[in-house]
């Protein structure tokens, strides 16, 4: 007997609307999961879960969706509704799959990665970027992020691997007494078992991520998944080939970037300028 669909919530948001929408055309078609598979660029399984609403819509699919089922950008259009509410929805899942990390990798271009911010540092960011919010708002907002820190303790502590841009350290945020605590937390956090620090100097030049950050998270079902953003916008990618692509630019960045050694004496040197 197969198993009874998912039941969605076409009214819940423009992603379960998507899903919904996909199912109800693709079956009014009398087209299986199997040939849709082999018309547009996304497997069997991708596809399922993309209906049931479980997996993120590929910024490719709506228009392939729309020439398959002759729909005049109708899928464009809900995608569209959909990457309004992508960005809160993304990170909503990508928290819950940080919990099941074995092991975590950031590139950070501009600010230090959240699960490394001491308080004072993320009530400064959280000012800056929310200047209507209230106190008590911006307050919340803190003790979320600060929350995600119980992740390092432990014994089951995932892995840390972070490369931080020369930007994130030489930017006083906060003031410099913010800025030299923060750049102290980092210090300590360099080289130890569970995490490793590098720095990307400006040196360095152009690269493949710049102008954003990247987050890949191992899984302990051994998959991983790639989070990048930019000043306004959050991607989460599941998509194997995608997030291969982006692990490979990781991978160059701290390659090119300076040993621990060096980062933690760049750090220090940073923080007695500040001193100064």
């Amino acid at each position: 007997m197969a198993a009874r669909p998912r039941e969605l919530t076409p009214d819940r948001s423009a992603r379960h609307l998507f899903g919904a929408e996909l199912r109800a055309r693709r079956e009014a078609a009398g087209m299986s999961l199997e040939r849709l598979a082999s018309i547009v660029p996304q497997s069997r399984s991708h596809l399922a879960r993309i209906e049931t609403a479980a997996y993120m819509i590929p910024p490719e699919l709506p228009a392939h969706l729309d020439a398959a089922f002759h729909t005049d950008g109708f899928f464009g259009k809900l995608y569209a509704l959909a990457r309004h509410e992508v960005h809160p929805d993304q990170y909503r899942r990508r928290m819950q799959l940080e919990t099941r990390a074995r092991a975590i990798t950031f590139y950070a271009g501009q600010l230090v990665p959240g699960i490394l911010q001491t308080e004072a540092y993320a009530r400064a960011v959280f000012r800056a970027s929310n200047p209507q919010a209230s106190e008590g708002e911006i307050e919340e907002m803190v003790a979320v992020r600060l929350s995600r820190q119980a992740l390092l303790s432990g014994d089951s502590a995932p892995y840390l691997s972070v490369v931080l841009d020369e930007a994130t350290i030489r930017r006083p945020i906060g003031g410099p007494a913010v800025m030299r605590a923060q750049l102290a937390r980092l210090a300590g956090l360099v080289d130890t078992p569970t995490c490793v620090i590098q720095l990307l100097p400006y040196s360095h030049g152009e690269h493949a991520l710049l102008g954003g950050s990247l987050n890949l998270l191992m899984l302990d079902d051994g998959n991983t998944v790639a989070y990048e953003e930019s000043i306004d916008t959050g991607q989460l990618l599941e998509d194997a080939e995608r997030v291969a692509a982006r692990s490979r630019s990781y991978d160059l960045l701290r390659a090119y970037a300076l040993s621990p050694t060096d980062t933690a004496a760049f750090i220090r040197a940073v923080m007695e300028a500040l001193e100064a």
